[in-house]
């Protein structure tokens, strides 16, 4: 269950995928329906989506940092360059601070909006905003939401930067050093099994 000096563990693994499919479904999201126009009937439940998307990853990347936070990851390969070392280590962190930022202040916004639209978590039940958000009056509402969809939206976009730069550098451990970083995240791929597909 636990990372061991080789690979990530089986909770770190899950985790780390089902944010990733929920981060990149978001954006995908958050790039089609703003544009559509309000008399599209598919636009509130693909907001709906998008929120309860958001607030999933939220839980989940809180339990991630949590579990990072008492589990050590497996080592960069001794011999990597420093400076990619330290390109790696430091969009691993930015990208632990977007994975709960980003929701946060998506949450955030929705609480402040003076719409007050409720979020229905997969349509099952309302899931509640952040009270002293919730609760101001609409003449600070109104300027606080701008500001905070504006963050929301400075920070997807850092993410959309980030997510393929994470990406790439998996790859080009994979195809051009050729050295185990990229098993050590993928599900049922052994470190052995990983060095007898390069041999």
């Amino acid at each position: 269950m636990a990372a061991s000096q080789e690979r990530y563990g089986t909770v770190a693994i899950t985790l780390h995928w089902l944010i990733a499919l929920g981060i990149i479904a978001n954006i995908c999201l958050g790039l089609y329906f703003p544009d559509l126009p309000s008399s599209d009937p598919n636009k509130f439940a693909l907001f709906q989506l998008h929120k309860s998307i958001g607030l999933t990853v939220l839980i989940l990347s809180l339990v991630r940092v949590g579990w990072r936070l008492v589990n050590p990851v497996p080592p960069l390969p001794a011999d990597m360059n420093p400076l990619l070392k330290l390109l790696a280590r430091t969009t691993q962190v930015l990208l632990y601070v977007l994975i709960v930022i980003i929701p946060l202040t998506g949450w955030a916004t929705v609480s402040a909006s003076p719409l007050g639209l409720p979020t229905l978590y997969f349509g099952t039940f309302v899931w509640p905003h952040i009270p002293f958000l919730a609760d101001l009056p609409r003449a600070q509402k109104v300027p606080l939401r701008k500001e905070l969809q504006s963050v929301h939206v400075f920070l997807a976009w850092s993410a959309i930067v980030l997510v393929p730069l994470h990406i790439a550098g998996a790859l080009y451990h994979q195809f051009i050093r050729r050295d185990e970083v990229l098993a050590q995240m993928l599900p049922l791929v052994s470190r052995s099994a990983s060095k007898m597909g390069k041999a």
